[in-house]
């Protein structure tokens, strides 16, 4: 049983680091994907409880924004009191 070859939007190879470039497929139990820029071909049984994302452009920045937005305490004074 073989599937349709698709392009994984986002994706960056990680050989050529070319984006936009990746295409996948599922073939008898097995998750191919290779990139049409490079050489760059990868197999990867089917493993449904260790699923991994694939790194994309989006999930990229939402890792990055995690580490950015750290909450900090702000005080705020009366400027009618003077400072005790």
């Amino acid at each position: 049983m073989s599937s349709v070859k698709r392009f994984i939007a986002g994706v960056v190879c990680p050989r050529c680091a070319a984006m936009d470039r990746i295409r996948a497929w599922e073939q008898n139990g097995v998750r191919y994907r290779e990139c049409v820029h490079c050489d760059f071909f990868e197999q990867l049984p089917i493993d449904e409880t260790s699923a991994e994302e694939l790194t994309t452009r989006v999930n990229a920045v939402r890792d990055e924004q995690k580490h950015q937005d750290e909450v900090v305490p702000v005080r705020i004074l009366d400027p009618g009191k003077p400072p005790s």
